[in-house]
């Protein structure tokens, strides 16, 4: 079954994530907005593209994210990624599913320092041999 992503659950989901209240968003979209209409706006299915890009720019977020994040998918691939089989893996995990992409990412970035830094060290070592 192919669910339709719903926008306004995903405005809610990544506002709450950055730590901004309704009424926060409200003020930044402007005076013709409310925090009951922002309610009202994380309630719809679907939202225009837009509004969609105004809420984007003020919490830093891609308009694909709104439009493609399903929290299902994402929490099936961050539990295939970060299971290691040695237990069943909840749908319903404890964890931040963002903490663990940063988590992710940051030992990432540690192996790629960690590579350039012995392939810096190899090149010296060759510079060394070539010189003597």
């Amino acid at each position: 079954m192919n669910e339709k992503i719903h926008h306004g659950r995903n405005i809610k989901r990544f506002r709450e994530m950055m730590g901004i209240k309704q009424e926060a968003l409200a003020f930044s979209l402007g005076p013709d907005w409310s925090q009951k209409k922002i309610s009202l706006l994380e309630q719809k299915e679907e939202v225009e593209e837009d509004l969609l890009r105004q809420v984007g720019e003020i919490l830093r977020i891609p308009v694909e994210a709104f439009q493609n994040f399903d929290e299902e998918q994402a929490i099936t691939v961050i539990s295939s990624t970060f299971n290691d089989n040695s237990s069943v893996v909840s749908k319903n995990p404890i964890f931040n599913p963002i903490d663990q992409l940063i988590k992710l990412h940051d030992e990432k970035i540690a192996l790629y320092e960690r590579m350039l830094k012995e392939k810096d060290e190899m090149m010296a070592r060759l510079e060394r041999l070539v010189g003597k």
